[in-house]
This record gives structure tokens, sequence and C-alpha cells, in this order.
């Protein structure tokens, strides 16, 4: 797909002389960013080849939710917390079912039935599970003591850091102490070549993030405008069309071990990736909102998102919890991930209703 690079030029032309066709702008940007996650997908298989899955995931995880660290701090900055709220909240659920789901669809059709590391699956989604429960902590403190939002600042300063500490026992646990769970059943490539392959992979991957980076914020501005000329709620938006644009890299690369049979490498990155938004950037945002932006961000979501987000993780380790996958249950995902959406489009106002 190396021939839609052209698209990067394109978006950049039709930015800069005819911003007012938001379409074209979001139509060419998407198409510019399709090479691009294919470089990164590409990238993050040289580096779980050399590295384990768990780190190849990890890496896919992090350059892939840079986007959109990047886009929440400038929105941040514009004081729209309510929009950064709902794509933290969206891609959440967006890497748990659509991008895992897509994952278990592509594989299970090439492949009768996959396997992966049960006792791996299993330790990130008590992670994913614990972040849905500090999610429902703030939003319960708000709702029953009618807290001020001096004091739900407080609150999510204090959760935020502990929050940031559990992720980083998380790594420790997946990196260092307990890696063999994570590292999947493909074993590393022995070659003399590794450590140039490695620096090489990195190299790609950082500019193809970079990339991804750029077109994002481009795409992300012309989404309003060209929802509104397509009828489509800020709630929709928010919430699962900004959340698909920013893991648009992880997408193609979950799939694409997904049919190379590498699930712990595909689930390292759905499920992994949920786990860091939740964990860290979520976090990391709240504490950055105390000097970036008129007001600071606290971690009450609206009541309906996290309401989604804690079904979508009790369905997610149901479906993924005994370490095999076929085609059924990733339609079960995207069966799950389409009913929410379709929540959002009928019922633009309720969903993320406080």
């Amino acid at each position: 797909m190396n021939w839609l690079l052209i698209f990067i030029p394109v978006t950049l032309g039709l930015e800069y002389f005819a911003p007012s066709r938001s379409i074209l702008v979001f139509a060419a940007s998407c198409l510019a960013i399709l090479p691009l996650a294919g470089w990164m997908g590409e990238a993050t298989e040289r580096l779980a080849s050399r590295l384990g899955e768990g780190v190849g995931g990890l890496l896919n995880a992090t350059f892939g939710n840079a986007a959109e660290l990047i886009i929440a701090l400038a929105a941040l900055r514009a004081g729209l917390t309510d929009v950064v709220k709902a794509s933290l909240a969206g891609s959440i659920i967006g890497n748990i079912l659509l991008v895992l789901g897509a994952a278990m669809l592509a594989g299970g059709l090439r492949h009768h039935e996959q396997h992966y590391n049960p006792a791996g699956a299993r330790a990130q989604a008590a992670m994913l599970t614990l972040a849905a429960i500090a999610l429902v902590i703030p939003a319960a403190f708000r709702i029953a003591s009618g807290a001020t939002a001096e004091g739900l600042g407080r609150l999510s300063v204090a959760i935020a850091i502990v929050l940031i500490l559990l992720y980083a026992a998380y790594l420790a646990f997946a990196l260092v102490t307990h890696s063999a769970l994570f590292a999947g059943e493909r074993e590393a490539e022995e070659t003399s070549e590794a450590p140039q392959s490695v620096g090489r992979a990195l190299a790609i991957l950082t500019a193809a993030t970079i990339g991804v980076a750029w077109m994002s914020e481009i795409m992300v501005g012309a989404i309003e405008p060209t929802a509104h000329a397509v009828g489509l709620s800020k709630a929709f938006v928010g919430v699962f069309l900004v959340a698909i644009v920013g893991n648009a890299a992880e997408h193609a690369t979950a799939i694409q071990a997904a049919l190379r049979n590498r699930m712990d490498l595909s689930l390292s990155i759905a499920i992994g990736s949920s786990a860091q938004v939740a964990l860290f950037v979520a976090p990391v945002l709240v504490l950055a909102s105390l000097f970036v932006g008129p007001a600071p961000m606290d971690l009450a979501f609206p009541g309906g998102l996290v309401l989604m987000i804690l079904l979508a993780v009790l369905i997610t380790g149901q479906v993924a919890g005994d370490g095999r996958s076929d085609w059924l249950r990733g339609a079960q995902l995207l069966g799950v991930y389409l009913v929410m959406a379709l929540s959002f489009f009928f019922l633009p106002g309720s969903p993320v209703a406080p």
C-alpha cells in the first residue's frame, strides 16, 4: 500500500488550500494513515520477533497511543475536557471490542482455532477491570456526595498517581518477573544482524508514528465539520469516530498479527493498548491538566461511558480468558461494539449524560 503515501502531500495541500472541504480532507487523511499503519505493523512484528511478543505489543501500543496523547493535550489546551473523556472512553472500548474482535474474526477465518497464553490474557484483563473500578469510584463519589469540582479534582489526582504506579508494576510483571506469560510460542530469530534490525525497526516505528500523529491531527480537525455535514452527533463522533481514527495503527497491526497466527502479539496490542490508555494516558492527562488548559480534568466520567467500559471489560474477560479464539468470538465482540455504536447513534444524548 506504499503508493497511498501520495495522499500525505494531498492531505497537506487540501488542509492548506481548501480547508473548507472537510470531507475531502477527512478522506485523504484516512488514506494517508493506511500505509503508515502498515509500516508500524511491520516494524512491530520485527521487534516482536527479536524482543518477544510482550515487548512488541507494548511498543506498538505506546507508539500508537502517542498520537492520541498529542491530540488530547491539544484538546485540553482548548478546554475541551468532555471531548477528551469521550475519546479516552472510546479508545478503551474500541481496542478491546473493535480491534480485538476484528483480529479474532480475521484470524479465525484463516485458521480454524488459534491459541495464546491464557495467564497473560487474564493478567491484562484484570488490569482493565481495575481501571474500570477506578473510573467508577469518582463517578459514584460525585453522584452520592454531590462533590464539588475541587473535591473531585483532589480525588482524581490521588487516583491518577495510584494508577500510574500500578501500571509501572504491571510493566515490571509483564517485562521482567513474568515475561514468559507474554512471550508467545514463536521463538526469537537468531541472526547476526539482530541489533541493526532492531534499530531499523525502531526508526521506522518512530517515523511512522510521527506521520500518523500528523495525519490524525488533521483528520480529527476535519471530523466535526464532516460529521455535521452528514448529520452525525457530537457524542457519536467523540466516542467512536475519533477513537477509531486514533487507533488506526493498532487496528492494522493486530489484524496482521492474527492473520499470521500470532494471537499473543495481537492480544498484547489490543488489550495492552486499552490498559495503557486507562492506567497511564488518562492519569497523565489528569496531572497535565493542572498545568495545561483553562481548567483541570477529573476522572469522573459520565455514567453512560463508565457503564459501557464496564460491560466491554466484562465481555472481553469472558471471551479472552481461556487461551483460545475463533471467528465466532471475534464476531461476538464486534456485535457488542456495534450495539454500543447504535445506542450513541440513535440516542446521542443519554449515554453520555452525567
